[in-house]
């Protein structure tokens, strides 16, 4: 037999690919510790936490207004699924998360669709899942964008998630019903 015969088969790897955007991010170099275009295998049972303390987050922001741990994102397999998934957490205590129009406060988590945006202040994060076959790794791939996410990919404008509050402060129209008394017409 020929070392081809022999040769384990290779399992193809779950990525998370990540395409950022910040405004100031060439001016302040805000994404220097992150390594662009190059996939980074971790493994499955890893929490992958981002923020601006290097010693706990394993992709760090050089920017003040990140919280030390802002958000992490957990592999995880759903019963009777031999499909992966993550989940994610917002970890910071000032800053609310939008996933997509779904707004995260203080260790709220939720599933990560395979598509979708994730913001707080002024950062952009488009996260795509590729689904592999590996249950003991996983891969990440960040990608650079010059130009907002959000007009870029068409997705609804809204204002950016305050550093010092949560997205629903910022909205200055009230969605829900208002009952009133018809006497106040």
């Amino acid at each position: 037999m020929s070392s081809f015969e022999d040769a384990d088969t290779e399992e193809t790897v779950t990525c998370l690919q990540i395409t950022v955007y910040h405004p100031g991010q060439l001016q302040s170099g805000i994404f220097q510790s992150i390594r662009f275009y190059n996939r980074e295998k971790l493994c499955s049972s890893e929490v992958v936490k981002f923020g601006r303390n290097s010693n706990i987050c394993h992709y760090t922001f050089q920017d003040k207004q990140v919280s030390r741990v802002q958000f992490s994102l957990q592999l995880f397999k759903k019963f009777d699924s031999s499909v992966l998934f993550f989940e994610i957490k917002n970890m910071s205590k000032k800053t609310s998360l939008l996933v997509d129009n779904k707004e995260l406060g203080y260790l709220n988590k939720i599933d990560l669709p395979y598509k979708c945006m994730v913001r707080f202040g002024e950062y952009q994060f488009l996260i795509e899942k590729e689904d592999g076959e590996s249950l003991e790794f996983f891969e990440t791939q960040f990608i650079f964008s010059p130009r907002s996410l959000l007009q870029e990919n068409n997705w609804p404008l809204q204002k950016p998630i305050p550093e010092d509050g949560s997205y629903s402060s910022c909205s200055t129209q009230n969605t829900s019903p208002t009952e009133m008394d018809e006497n106040e017409l």
